[in-house]
């Protein structure tokens, strides 16, 4: 297949970031706030004991999490470095009969080694922003899933309000870097540029809709602001929990459920 996924630079990116991602993303209290969001929406949807495929592993935050609940994961990356990272990670929280690794795009989930069935497909944060062919990656997961599996993606929209604001600061390009159309938008990690891609909720539910049914769109970082606005919450601690709390009870409405920094998007196979 070809490497729709710019596999090369975006592989060379998140093996250099692997040695300070822990380091740098978890003190930050915007991502602390989103990565419990993602765990409480799955958490709405997934069944005890449940065996969970993972695109985009990263170093296992999730993985680790997920397997601490009593599910087991298999969880996937093309990062080496990243699945090195992760490895420590599992053996020094002695979970290593509920987590397994493989090195794998999610644009050859064909060539998995460990096909399942699973309980649920999970990817977080993006990681599949990064092909312009989401459309093969997700036609893929059907024969991966059992009847009844979950899907549940945190992807980028192509509008983001917070971003949009940013206009008001003159920063033009970061304002209007979702509208760049369907051959992607540069994006750097470590020094490394690769391409980026920005899907609706629509587009995800119109690939899976023959088989899936919809179970829920939530937007993430849609008042509550970006990870990248890091020093926020302690310039501004009481509008913060503030904009917290109007995010939790105005997520699954529209406009908000569409116009955030990510949305969450759950589906079950028919």
């Amino acid at each position: 297949m070809q490497q729709t996924i710019h596999k090369t630079p975006a592989q060379h990116a998140f093996n250099k970031q692997s040695a300070i991602f822990d380091h740098i993303y978890t003190p930050n209290l915007i991502i602390q706030y989103k990565r419990q969001a993602v765990r409480d929406h799955m958490a709405a949807y997934l069944a005890p004991h449940s065996h969970i495929l993972e695109l985009n592993a990263g170093t296992g935050e999730d993985a680790t999490y997920f397997a601490q609940q009593g599910h087991s994961v298999h969880a996937t990356d093309i990062a080496e470095d990243m699945q090195q990272v992760l490895r420590e990670k599992v053996q020094a929280r002695g979970l290593t009969h509920q987590v397994s690794q493989e090195i794998c795009s999610y644009t050859s989930l064909n060539n998995l080694q460990q096909q399942g069935p699973y309980d649920a497909i999970f990817s977080n944060f993006a990681g599949l922003n990064c092909t312009g062919q989401l459309h093969q990656v997700l036609s893929s997961f059907s024969p991966l899933l059992k009847p009844g599996g979950l899907v549940t993606l945190v992807i980028m929209p192509r509008f983001c309000l917070w971003e949009v604001l940013l206009l008001l600061k003159g920063k033009w390009r970061t304002a209007f870097r979702r509208f760049k159309g369907k051959n992607g938008v540069p994006a750097r990690v470590e020094g490394i540029d690769f391409t980026c891609w920005y899907y609706p909720p629509r587009f995800i539910q119109g690939c899976l809709q023959e088989e899936f049914e919809l179970l829920q769109t939530e937007g993430l970082c849609t008042i509550v602001p970006p990870s990248y606005l890091n020093t926020f919450p302690v310039k501004y601690p009481r509008l913060y929990q503030q904009l917290i709390k109007w995010e939790k009870r105005y997520k699954h409405t529209w406009p908000w459920r569409l116009i955030g920094d990510y949305y969450i998007i759950s589906l079950r196979k028919k």
